[in-house]
């Protein structure tokens, strides 16, 4: 009991200790974890410890504050820690790819712990260059079809050297999309596209943004997907933007939507009767682009969202001559052009659709 007491009063000060990096999930960096791996001497937090579960071979878990730990365990962790396994397991991290943190998806979580820790592929001592590096790719996904909505085979094939992602279906001879990876970008959608790999893929073609829905069974190749996409961006964008600062270019490689969700909006005549229409915001491209359905294969129309100084407002009342019959709140939307008006749900989507856009509106 003694040693019981004793070895988890150590523990925790280990956990707490300064300069070791302990205070975070070694994985995903969630702060405060409660659990640890004593067998690659890191602590985690709770979720990352079901993934190292299913990794027996190279990590053993424990809870700090639920489990015993023996004395020898104690010292390995002392002489071990996150700030080590930094070091050692993420040695050679290629800029381009896409580190997760604990608010992201489990498949981008669980493959880059894979990654780190069951294929070495970040060790210092690797020869083997990353499998993503050069940007290309080549193989089938399960794409969402535009018309029948069901998810078929399609052949896919990337190239950073020519700057395109193509696509082909069975019955075409050529490719059914040549898309410039100018304006390529991809973000993982679980819950969208309804897989746990689920990717969307977005692009600009004729001036309307096009979604591409896709998903492989495998993990791993959508990792290796995702981050080959991300690779042939960062190799565009240095080419690109030669002066541009690394650190500038990293976030602008892919992005996710800052807020998605349904709203109602009206017309330009604001007399049309209120639809209900899909919602993405784009902060980086600063554009607030709306769909009849979260899975169309084309957006309906986008607004652009400009700054303050520019004349943007959100206000959380109604032009004047506008009615809306139904009791709910509201969002108004100024512009230098037109305000646009919106119906959401309630008080709670309403404060965060206008916080989400008042922070495009305020960055530079």
């Amino acid at each position: 009991a003694m040693d019981y007491d004793r070895n988890k009063t150590l523990l925790l000060e280990l956990q707490r200790a300064a300069g070791t990096g302990n205070d975070r999930c070694a994985d995903c960096g969630d702060p405060g974890p409660e659990w640890a791996s004593y067998k690659l001497g890191i602590f985690i937090c709770l979720t990352c410890s079901g993934i190292h579960r299913n990794l027996p071979e190279i990590s053993r878990v424990k809870s700090l504050r639920l489990d015993f730990w023996e004395s020898n365990l104690i010292e390995f962790m002392r002489s071990h820690g996150n700030l080590w396994s930094k070091a050692k397991y993420e040695a050679k991290v290629p800029p381009y790819y896409y580190i997760p943190k604990s608010h992201d998806c489990m498949v981008l979580r669980e493959q880059w712990i894979r990654a780190k820790y069951e294929r070495g592929e970040f060790l210092d001592t690797r020869v083997c260059p990353d499998p993503c590096s050069a940007g290309s790719r080549e193989g089938c996904l399960w794409k969402l079809g535009k018309v029948r909505r069901q998810f078929q085979k399609r052949q896919f094939l990337l190239s950073a050297r020519e700057g395109v992602m193509k696509y082909y279906s069975k019955e075409s001879r050529g490719p059914k999309a040549v898309i410039s990876i100018e304006t390529l970008n991809a973000m993982f959608q679980v819950e969208k596209v309804g897989h746990n790999h689920g990717l969307q893929i977005t692009y600009i073609t004729d001036g309307q943004t096009r979604n591409l829905f896709v998903y492989h069974e495998s993990g791993k190749e959508i990792g290796f997907w995702f981050n080959a996409i991300r690779a042939a961006r960062y190799h565009y964008l240095r080419i690109t933007f030669p002066n541009v600062p690394e650190p500038e270019l990293i976030p602008r490689i892919t992005r996710n939507f800052v807020k998605e969700g349904y709203m109602e909006k009206t017309g330009p005549k604001q007399k049309e009767a209120f639809k209900v229409r899909w919602f993405c915001l784009d902060s980086q491209e600063r554009n607030l682009i709306y769909f009849k359905n979260p899975l169309d294969a084309f957006a309906q129309g986008q607004v652009y969202i400009g700054r303050r100084d520019e004349g943007y407002e959100v206000r959380d009342d109604l032009p004047r001559k506008v009615c809306v019959k139904k009791e709910k709140p509201v969002i108004t939307l100024v512009t230098p052009v037109r305000e646009f008006v919106f119906i959401c749900e309630n008080d709670r989507r309403q404060k965060e659709w206008m916080d989400a856009l008042n922070e495009v509106i305020t960055q530079l």
